[in-house]
């Protein structure tokens, strides 16, 4: 019998991406603090959340196999968070104009009962067009991303903001990296396919 698996998020956008991979799981809400801690680099901040909030559901679930997931957009070395307001999107979207933000997206697979863990970076590179404030402004009208790391929404109306994008696992820039999760999930005795 394959191992109970929980999703340790209250994404709706995780949820949709791992339903892509057609598997019985439900979703549980982490409680986890996501400061930053001072001098902690892009990479090494959405790993420890992502292994936290994996840790956070899993000590009331240990034979479950448990996934946590973050991500934050790197921007200069400074970490972009969800803009949470209008204006302050307006501003992260001006900053990014003509440049390229690197998408630090982590995924952890826990199962304590089996002492298994593997958190992985699954960094994605995106470089935006130059744009007029007025057509940021309608982007944002329409779409309002104020809870995505970045201020867009790829998989949407966000596209039409970019010159390019690179990387390994597009799912990644969307927040849960399933190419990398998949691995993860086989090794720990989940079967995927």
């Amino acid at each position: 019998m394959q191992s109970k698996i929980i999703l340790a998020s209250s994404s709706p956008y995780r949820k949709q991406l791992l339903d892509r991979l057609q598997l019985e799981y439900e979703c549980q809400s982490p409680n986890v603090d996501e400061a930053i801690a001072k001098g902690e680099s892009a990479s090494a901040y959405v790993c420890r959340l992502a292994e936290a909030k994996a840790r956070s559901v899993a000590s009331s679930h240990p034979g479950a196999v448990v996934i946590g997931s973050d991500q934050c957009a790197l921007l200069d070395d400074r970490i972009l968070g969800k803009p949470g307001s209008h204006e302050n999107a307006l501003r992260q979207l001006r900053e990014a104009q003509g440049r390229t933000v690197v998408f630090h997206t982590a995924v952890c697979v826990m199962q304590p009962a089996k002492n298994f863990c593997v958190v992985e970076d699954v960094p994605y590179e995106v470089e935006f067009r130059n744009l007029e404030v007025a057509q940021l402004e309608q982007y944002l009208r329409i779409e309002q991303p104020y809870q995505c790391a970045g201020s867009f929404k790829v998989e949407g109306y966000g596209i039409c903001l970019f010159s390019k994008l690179r990387g390994d696992d597009p799912s990644a820039l969307v927040g849960l990296p399933l190419i990398r999760l998949t691995a993860m999930l086989e090794d720990a005795g989940i079967e995927v396919l």
